[in-house]
């Protein structure tokens, strides 16, 4: 009997349809493991859009700089490495001056959703956001937990003990780090647990977040509580040519899915920074605290040196003064309500 009721259930597996194969399949380019705050975010967004296509579109990740680099990023987007990438413009070379820039003109923010939505204002404000993404359809914007310091053997606990020290740092935070006697450096964030271990650099300016996230708390001891403002910018993208062979319904479903993955990686980001504090305290990663006084005395510092920046950039005829204006502006109303425009 069992064997007859056997035969029957294959004769009928033998029948039913098989899936439908895909229409679209998309590859996906991170240098972060699919572990990462970042990936899991991006998972959910691919989910998301596998689900809400009816299985029209796929996606095919490749995690860990297997095919995408930070510092190239975006111009393999645009050549079509992949077809949607994680891009960083922050840590690319040539061709974003404005977009790197502009993430050190947000001094006063005050979270992840004021910064993606200050973003979204200042894009649709300036053509020279456009151009330095030509080629590139953006799917999402990224804000980020706001920086401290973390330092290897000895803590910060004034602005005086910035001097001297050898420190990895964003682009937007340099001048102000000289200005406090530091030797700023900028590098990809994969390589600073390396650099980190072996004492090239005495500590890095980043969130709380990468005492777990990076594991910085294995080759670090200390984390200084300072408040460094941060800006958003354009995350993840989507080469020209990828999004031109979709039909305009499909293109229309992934331009309505950047709202789940910016909230995506909001909430990834705040669990993070919250698993992170949690687990430096657990292993014994020594929290310091700066005073209002010393706070405020930075955040001066930092709005004076993002404001010389904008003005820098005239000399690769860029007009960033109207830039920082408009940020500090949007930041003091604090109601930032726009849509980025590709």
């Amino acid at each position: 009997m069992r064997a007859l009721l056997l035969i029957a259930l294959l004769a009928l597996a033998a029948c039913s349809p098989e899936p439908s194969p895909a229409e679209h399949v998309l590859t996906y380019g991170s240098p972060y493991p699919p572990t990462h705050p970042f990936s899991r975010a991006d998972i959910t967004w691919m989910q998301t859009v596998e689900r809400e296509s009816g299985g029209r579109i796929k996606f095919k990740p490749y995690w860990s700089g297997s095919l995408l680099s930070s510092s190239m990023s975006m111009l393999e987007v645009r050549h079509g490495l992949v077809d949607i990438g994680l891009i960083t413009p922050i840590y690319t070379r040539g061709g974003a001056h404005m977009l790197r820039a502009q993430s050190g003109f947000y001094g006063g923010v005050r979270d992840i959703a004021e910064q993606v939505g200050v973003y979204k204002c200042l894009a649709g404000a300036f053509p020279d956001y456009t151009a330095e993404l030509r080629g590139l359809h953006v799917l999402a914007v990224q804000g980020g937990n706001f920086p401290g310091v973390v330092t290897r053997t000895r803590p910060i606990k004034t602005l005086e003990d910035f001097a001297g020290k050898r420190l990895r740092a964003p682009t937007e935070n340099v001048d102000v780090l000289k200005a406090l006697g530091a030797d700023p450096v900028n590098m990809p964030m994969g390589e600073v647990y390396s650099a980190l271990a072996k004492g090239v650099i005495d500590g890095v300016v980043a969130p709380a977040d990468t005492i777990q996230s990076l594991h910085f708390g294995e080759v670090a001891k200390y984390f200084t509580q300072l408040h460094v403002p941060r800006g958003a910018y354009p995350a993840r993208a989507m080469s020209d040519q990828a999004w031109r062979r979709l039909p305009g319904d499909l293109q229309a479903l992934l331009r309505r899915s950047n709202r789940v993955w910016e909230a995506a990686l909001m909430q990834q980001l705040l669990a993070a920074e919250e698993a992170g504090t949690k687990y430096g305290h657990a292993h014994g990663i020594q929290f310091e605290p700066l005073t209002q006084e010393e706070q405020d005395r930075f955040a001066r510092l930092y709005n004076d040196k993002a404001l010389h920046q904008a003005q820098l950039l005239s000399a690769i005829g860029l007009d960033g003064v109207p830039v920082f204006e408009k940020a500090q502006a949007l930041i003091a109303a604090r109601a930032p309500q726009c849509e980025a425009t590709e």
